[in-house]
């Protein structure tokens, strides 16, 4: 990782999910928001980091290499990497488990987000391990699903995720920071964090909601 890598991953703590797409709401960039249905397994679990693409598409046989992509795609994980991987709206089976979470936390990643499937649940849940899933399915994707690109960009829901991008999770939901517009959202998004505290601290004395918005126009 690069020095503002880690500088940036260091003050993930103070950073939330809809601060950042407010941010990215006053850039211009209005479609920062992964789909709702993708939640933390645990509801206090965040993620912080650059995102690792990975595509998979439904079959309807087993491939001649299960895996090779998905495998190739965890083994390239750097510390501070996020994998982002979508099924395409297959929702059949599970792309992502336990022993795929063990795999990807031993490389140094943050986390995953997967537009699908998990299983194993109760497992990642333990290792603490945050994943991001479209909901539970027993099913192994062996013959159901089969990854077939990695580092390309994804397209779900509204949003394009191309490698590289910044993604940051928390039960709010996933926002997804490009990585052209990242130096200037986090530098913004920290200075509203800065503002919020400041307007909450005059809303607890009873402060009017009004007269504290138009003093700080923060909301």
């Amino acid at each position: 990782m690069s020095d503002t890598t880690n500088s940036w991953l260091d003050q993930g703590d103070l950073l939330y999910s809809s601060v950042l797409a407010d941010v990215l709401d006053a850039l211009g960039h209005r479609e920062s928001a992964l789909p709702t249905e993708l939640r933390p397994l645990r509801v206090e679990w965040k993620v912080f980091g650059r995102a690792a693409t990975l595509t998979a598409v439904s079959v309807r046989a087993e491939p001649e290499r299960p895996y090779a992509v998905e495998l190739e795609c965890v083994d390239a994980l750097c510390p501070g990497e996020v994998l982002v991987a979508t099924t395409n709206g297959d929702r059949s089976s599970a792309l992502w488990g336990e022993l795929l979470s063990t795999a990807a936390r031993a490389h140094g990643a943050q986390g995953a987000i997967i537009d699908g499937m998990t299983r194993d649940a109760a497992k990642i849940i333990d290792m603490n391990f945050p994943v991001f899933a479209a909901g539970f399915c027993p099913l192994d994707s062996k013959g159901r699903l089969d990854c077939v690109a990695l580092g390309t960009p994804l397209r779900i829901g509204a949003c394009t995720v191309n490698q590289g991008d910044w993604i940051f999770g928390d039960m709010d939901g996933v926002v997804v920071i490009p990585a052209q517009l990242a130096e200037e959202t986090f530098v913004r998004a920290l200075a509203k964090v800065s503002g919020e505290n400041q307007v909450r601290a005059e809303l607890a004395k009873g402060r009017s909601a009004r007269e504290v918005f138009a003093e700080y126009g923060i909301l």
